[in-house]
């Protein structure tokens, strides 16, 4: 398929920089850069747009997703409990779908027949991002310089940049891959490739070590309303400010890092290290007031839930039925999510220390230890009776035999 005009997930970092040329030598077509901005933060937003020019791109779209990102995925995603192998809150996956949606919108407001993603052949970005594009636009080719190119090494990319005069800022000694959004920011390569290698100082760029945070707690206050965070220390703030918020405070106290080995869709095994502040508040918040208004049943069903949307999320399935039958779901049980919880950040560690619902299942007056007039404690000898009725009989046949 000959392809005329391409629209390319551009980032200004070394490999995008080097696509661009690329796509110009090998597909003699227009390449039209688009930028996602998830919150990855000024310093690499600065001068992306030139950047580009100077690539060879005809034109670049610096596109603002935050909000989408924040009210269309981290929140409805956060009603579902979602953890990726009971540590990871998806920072890099949540992203995806959003950025890609953006970017098959552009192509095809452009006529563009090509999109094209600067994802390697070893990773899950490549999965999530070409799932994504077959689901909106599965007329258009999707071009993945990774699985096609000669280039295999950071050196071998800037040689081709040199001979393309093709400016940049990448050097052959940068040590770790990162990726930065809202949510989270993560980091890969380096020492972290040996998993018997504790992270040094380095690897971690938003959260103070527990080691250095203060040495008083601090305490934040969240309002919710079915599910979704609503008021932070009663202000009341949109999503992507009420994230920005509990990031700053939850680095301050050295909350959010993880340090995984975690099971890849391609089959590989990875290590990573991960800093969430503001999403592991915003959990364990949502986490205790589940424990107060879901009764054990709900409960169950939605970590149920959590399990299979972490997965959906982490393997690129977005748009899907499924994401929304799960996701209607979690929303459906979320309705009871009414109330306050207050969060107590200590040296990396997040426990919840109060916490109030209109719609508390907790009755202080039957779980008392004190005297009261509204439970007798007799009626547990019929319950248990019943409960243990299949363990009875089973022992009498047991013992006739």
């Amino acid at each position: 398929m000959s392809v005329k005009k391409v629209v390319l997930a551009y980032s200004g970092g070394l490999d995008t920089s080097a696509i661009v040329p690329w796509l110009k030598d090998n597909y003699q077509c227009e390449v039209i850069a688009f930028v996602a901005n998830v919150g990855q933060g000024d310093e690499e937003l600065a001068g992306v747009e030139q950047k580009a020019i100077n690539s060879g791109a005809s034109s670049c779209y610096v596109v603002d997703l935050r909000q989408e990102l924040v009210n269309e995925v981290i929140y409805p995603t956060l009603k579902t409990g979602a953890v990726y192998e009971g540590q990871y809150l998806l920072g890099t996956s949540m992203a995806r779908p959003v950025i890609a949606r953006a970017q098959v919108k552009l192509a095809l407001e452009l006529g563009a027949d090509a999109l094209c993603h600067g994802c390697t052949g070893k990773g899950n970005d490549q999965v999530r991002f070409e799932s994504c594009f077959a689901a909106l636009a599965p007329q258009l080719k999707v071009i993945a310089p990774w699985r096609e190119w000669q280039f295999n090494s950071r050196q071998s990319l800037l040689d081709y940049l040199a001979e393309k005069n093709v400016p940049t800022t990448a050097s052959a000694t940068k040590i770790y891959s990162r990726d930065a959004n809202l949510w989270h920011i993560s980091h890969e390569g380096g020492e972290l490739e040996d998993p018997w290698c504790e992270p040094s100082n380095q690897v971690w760029m938003w959260t103070k070590s527990p080691e250095q945070a203060p040495d008083h707690p601090a305490y934040v206050e969240l309002a919710f309303e079915r599910g979704q965070l609503t008021h932070v220390n009663g202000k009341q703030l949109d999503g992507v400010a009420a994230i920005e918020l509990l990031n700053e405070l939850g680095s301050e106290h050295g909350v959010g890092r993880i340090d995984i080995v975690e099971n890849r869709l391609v089959g590989m095994k990875s290590r990573g290290c991960y800093e969430t502040p503001g999403g592991t508040i915003l959990l364990a918040g949502l986490k205790g007031l589940e424990a107060l208004v879901y009764d054990r049943s709900s409960l169950k069903y939605r970590e149920e839930i959590g399990l299979e949307f972490a997965q959906l999320v982490y393997d690129g399935r977005w748009f899907t039925p499924l994401k929304d039958a799960l996701l209607a779901a979690a929303t459906s049980l979320a309705e009871q999510l009414t109330g306050e919880v207050v969060i107590k950040l200590y040296k990396g560690n997040v426990t919840v220390a109060k916490r109030r619902s209109v719609n508390t299942l907790y009755s202080e007056a039957f779980a008392t230890f004190e005297g009261d007039e509204v439970y007798d404690q007799k009626d547990a000898a019929g319950f248990i009776r019943l409960y243990s009725l299949a363990s009875r009989i089973r022992a009498l046949h047991q013992q006739k035999d």
